[in-house]
């Protein structure tokens, strides 16, 4: 997983922290999703709400595991999770911002 942030410590509403999930790594996707998410807000990861309460988290593994023909190529999921609105997209790129 390479790291791209535009904040510091503790970002404020207008910053993003985005990082890029490497789709045929063995780290599911949610633990990506779990780690980008606990970086953003400064907290450790074993202090969040376990991922499933926002979505089905296994649902978003197979929505974005790599197919018979190769990798998907397109599309994005958005949710709320941990106070923080999450996008994924299908170029395996995850970026945590504040929720509105």
């Amino acid at each position: 997983m390479t790291e791209m942030t535009t904040g510091s410590s503790r970002p404020s509403t207008d910053e993003r922290y985005t990082v890029q999930y490497d789709r045929l790594d063995d780290e599911p996707l949610s633990v990506a999703i779990a780690d980008a998410v606990a970086a953003f807000s400064g907290t450790d990861v074993t202090e969040l709400e376990p991922l499933h309460y926002a979505i089905n988290a296994d649902a978003l593994e197979r929505l974005f595991e790599p197919r018979a023909n190769g990798l998907r190529t397109g599309g994005s999921v958005t949710f709320e999770y941990n106070d923080c609105l999450v996008t994924v997209t299908a170029d395996g790129e995850i970026t945590v911002e504040s929720s509105p």
